[in-house]
């Protein structure tokens, strides 16, 4: 009887032990899948302008065409968008402009935003700027 209570005994002992062990398989699909999830998320930077009431067309395009220059002589802007308002909605409260850049990180954004192109580009926006909203996320 000693025998069989002995191996059943050590058959329990290893069966509990398997539940102890770590199921690395898993830990490391765990591990891989919030690695993929930080290096496919981005730092967006959204920009919405309403401009002054008497500000002209070609003043307003002048905006436009400065602030589209931008990721070209700014590296750390990775992607960029930018569009006017057409929404049906009339909640826009005024604000017809938006632009989209897109970052690698928050390092790049800080680059980004004392950038002496960057502040140029503040210098054409200014005098014709009534608000602005500044917006930004981290995609997920």
């Amino acid at each position: 009887m000693k025998p069989v209570f002995y191996t059943v005994s050590l058959l329990a002992a290893i069966l509990l032990m398997s539940y102890n062990i770590p199921n690395t398989n898993n830990l490391n699909k765990d591990i891989t899948m919030k690695n993929s999830k930080k290096q496919d998320s981005v730092l967006r930077h959204v920009v919405l302008f309403k401009f002054k009431a008497n500000t002209s067309k070609e003043d307003i395009a002048k905006v436009e065409a400065a602030f589209s220059a931008l990721p070209s002589k700014i590296p750390q802007i990775v992607g960029y968008e930018w569009g006017i308002n057409n929404s049906p909605e009339g909640l826009d409260k005024g604000f017809t402009h938006c632009f989209f850049l897109t970052f690698h990180s928050e390092e790049d954004r800080a680059i980004y935003l004392p950038h002496p192109d960057h502040k140029a580009f503040g210098a054409v926006l200014t005098p014709h700027l009534e608000d602005v909203t500044v917006v930004d996320y981290w995609t997920k």
